[in-house]
């Protein structure tokens, strides 16, 4: 696209981003005025003050800055759709905040929660629309042959090679590979056995910038053998005004997911291997707090009753403190109804010999430390209830991996498992609900992944709502 149609279409969208903020002031205001039982027509003809007309100008630019912000009319033909929605959300839900800060100092009478709600909603979904409907658009000239770019990558290896592929075949990002730039090497044979041309090397490489179109120059080199080469060619287009893009997922990770983020004047490449990231985490944090608090309230008779029957079935204290490892392999104390005799722990050597499951763990049925009322309460999984006070402590979660007691740890073979430390304990997981007990150590840690792997919140509802069946049922409690 060329520089004037390119400018054409960034001041069109800022022009429907502030059409689409002044449509949700005006449809929040009707909303407002409709329950104060003023009449559109008695709306219409009040008088609007010039201290008023210079706040909403004011809130208009500061809502421009928010959406340049938050990256919105940056380049987005690389970035996925749900990233585009996501970046409006928070934008949106920015702006709003902004407004509301100023109905606090300015006292602004129109400006209700209701106003505030319907505001939010008709911004972000008319601002979502329009992104919509530009991508549409833009798809339908890429694959038409419009609006495309000329890219040249640099690196010949095969990383680079099925990089070129993938933007040449979605033919919607609008991509035209010119060609590549390399040394000689090795694997510059099975390079020229692809369907890709070697445009130049190195050495040729700004002449060749200078006489022909290039958009954009995307290295691919490995950075631990030629660094150099690659911050070269950085500089080489930063001098011509080129933009340089490179792959980040530089370390041939198989589950993480690259992401940049900025410190300052620093970009600093993020390799992450969960799900557990972002404005989903907060949530299922909030969702913690709110519901473990709820919990323990409404089961404090239950845990009245089970303390007492603790102290009149055996001697020693109510609750059992037990070193756990939490996230990243963090200590701390889990909490859970004493279900053993006191020494229980000292014990443990006595009957090792006798452990029912595979692995590092240990679990038998009949437990000789096992206090008259603990084999009721671990068979109801009452004895776990106390975590609840974990979680409020933010050393577990709802739901998430058991957090397993250090002699447990020290037992494991395979660094595999341990991934299973990269996001918080908790109360619940797969393997309740899968058997518990019942199943194999290393079926335990798969379904560990399997959960780390497939997180959404959703998943954490599910796994909530089978728990109550899987311990009513008390299937594989030991």
């Amino acid at each position: 696209m060329g520089h004037i149609r390119r400018q054409v279409l960034l001041n069109s969208m800022k022009l429907f981003d502030l059409a689409s903020v002044m449509l949700a002031f005006g449809l929040a205001s009707v909303a407002v005025s409709q329950r104060a039982a003023v009449s559109l027509a008695e709306f219409f003809a009040m008088r609007v003050k010039v201290q008023n007309f210079i706040v909403f100008a004011i809130l208009l630019l500061i809502w421009h800055q928010i959406c340049i912000l938050f990256g919105m009319y940056a380049s987005r033909r690389l970035a996925g759709r749900w990233d585009e929605t996501l970046d409006v959300i928070k934008a949106t839900s920015m702006g709003t905040l902004v407004i509301f800060v100023t109905h606090l100092l300015l006292h602004i009478d129109l400006v209700t929660l209701e106003f505030l709600a319907v505001f939010w909603l008709v911004a972000t979904v008319t601002t979502i629309g329009g992104r919509v409907f530009m991508r549409l658009v833009l798809r339908q000239a890429r694959i038409h042959g419009r609006n495309l770019r000329d890219v040249l990558i640099v690196g010949t290896n095969p990383r680079a090679v099925q990089f070129a592929r993938k933007i040449r075949d979605n033919h919607f990002l609008g991509y035209r590979v010119i060609g590549f730039v390399d040394q000689e090497w090795p694997g510059l044979t099975e390079f020229s056995e692809s369907e890709f041309r070697l445009a130049c090397n190195f050495d040729s490489l700004v002449p060749f910038l200078r006489s022909n179109v290039v958009d954009e120059v995307l290295v691919a080199l490995p950075m631990r053998s030629l660094y150099a080469r690659a911050s070269e060619v950085s500089s080489v287009c930063e001098e011509q005004g080129i933009l340089v893009r490179f792959i980040s997922n530089l370390f041939d990770g198989k589950m993480s997911r690259p992401r940049i983020v900025t410190v300052e004047d620093d970009s600093i490449i993020t390799h992450n291997s969960t799900r557990l990231e972002g404005w989903a985490v907060v949530v299922k944090r909030l969702i913690d707090i709110v519901a473990a608090t709820a919990l323990s309230l409404l089961l404090l008779p239950v845990f009245l009753l089970t303390a007492l029957l603790i102290k009149l079935t055996s001697p020693g204290p109510v609750f059992f403190v037990q070193r756990r490892l939490g996230l990243n392999k963090r200590h701390f104390g889990i909490y859970k109804f004493r279900t053993m005799v006191v020494d229980a722990e000292k014990r443990m050597k006595e009957i090792e010999h006798l452990n029912e499951v595979s692995g590092p763990v240990f679990k038998i049925k009949n437990d000789p430390r096992i206090t008259p009322i603990g084999k009721f309460l671990r068979k109801t999984s009452i004895d776990e209830l106390p975590q609840l006070f974990n979680v409020l402590m933010g050393d577990m979660s709802l739901v998430g991996p058991r957090p397993l007691p250090l002699r447990d740890y020290e037992g494991f073979s395979e660094d595999w498992q341990r991934r299973r430390f990269s996001v918080r304990p908790g109360v619940t997981c797969l393997w309740q609900i899968g058997g518990r007990s019942s199943i194999s150590f290393e079926q335990w840690m798969e379904l560990d992944l399997q959960y780390i792997d497939k997180w959404s919140l959703l998943l954490d509802f599910k796994i909530l709502l089978k728990t109550i069946p899987a311990v009513l049922k008390g299937s594989g409690a030991a």
